[in-house]
């Protein structure tokens, strides 16, 4: 499936990469407007179309105490704001069949969690709404197996689907990325790797996941060679003060060394 058949990140350049990039959780209009300017300062530079990410709410979490959004709706409003500003597109996960219509009000990517790419009636609910749909891979689930949940998707009527590898679980406390998997998956939809979520160690006895960001540009680099359509990553101005993930995103001011890397390999790549 090319890319072309999801409008909102077509290539500006059609031998680069795509990049979904943002805070893990929406904070603020401040916080969520300054990530993003320096986001697009950087991609709209170095040629790399650029979709914000930021969750309007975190359902997933540890503990009850965890930090869990700063309302719905503010939320939401705040991810609109940010495209309006820039004239980017915005993606943002769901969790429940609810949500579906709702965040499809406000961004243009709704982004199905990889515990619950299964749920049948979500993916559906998703798909309904018209928006681009991106499915992130189960830490349980075979490259293979995820052409059912694309075919969920384009059963409902709907072809603007792409899938996020974002590791498997290996063992209790750690992820791995197979590269194995990015070739067969690119069969069924347009794949992109997701860096930050790739590095997490989960399951910790303090009930905070912790990662691996010294890892990053390993990882990203490997995914690039292996000719990922886009990238997936997290980061944060100041990750000290950051309410989510705070322990595997990136620190937001390595990003630009770490995108002109990946672009310089991915034109050699090219060269092949």
């Amino acid at each position: 499936m090319k890319i072309e058949k999801i409008p909102q990140i077509q290539h500006i350049n059609s031998n680069n990469f795509f990049l979904l990039a943002g805070p893990c959780a929406i904070e603020g209009e401040e916080m969520a407007l300054r990530i993003a300017e320096k986001v697009l300062e950087i991609t709209d530079k170095l040629q790399i179309p650029y979709v914000f990410k930021g969750s309007f709410k975190k359902a997933n979490r540890s503990r009850i105490d965890s930090f869990s959004g700063i309302g719905d709706e503010k939320a939401l409003k705040i991810l609109r704001k940010v495209s309006e500003t820039f004239k980017i597109p915005t993606v943002t996960d769901i969790h429940e069949v609810s949500d579906a219509a709702m965040a499809a009000e406000y961004v243009d990517i709704l982004q199905i969690p990889a515990f619950l790419v299964r749920q049948t009636d979500l993916v559906v609910a998703a798909a309904n709404t018209g928006k681009v749909v991106n499915l992130k891979k189960g830490q349980f689930m075979s490259p293979e197996s995820m052409k059912h949940a694309v075919a969920k998707v384009t059963d409902s009527h709907n072809e603007q689907v792409m899938i996020t590898d974002r590791g498997t679980m290996f063992g209790y406390q750690d992820m791995i990325v197979d590269f194995r998997g990015i070739p067969t998956m690119r069969e069924y939809a347009p794949v992109v790797l997701d860096v930050t979520h790739s590095l997490q160690q989960p399951n910790q006895s303090s009930g905070v996941t912790g990662g691996r960001p010294d890892m990053i540009e390993t990882i990203a680099r490997a995914g690039i060679v292996n000719n990922v359509d886009g990238l997936f990553i997290e980061t944060h101005y100041d990750l000290g003060v950051a309410k989510s993930d705070a322990a595997n995103m990136l620190d937001l001011k390595y990003l630009e060394k770490l995108l002109i890397h990946l672009t310089a390999i991915r034109k050699t790549v090219n060269s092949f």
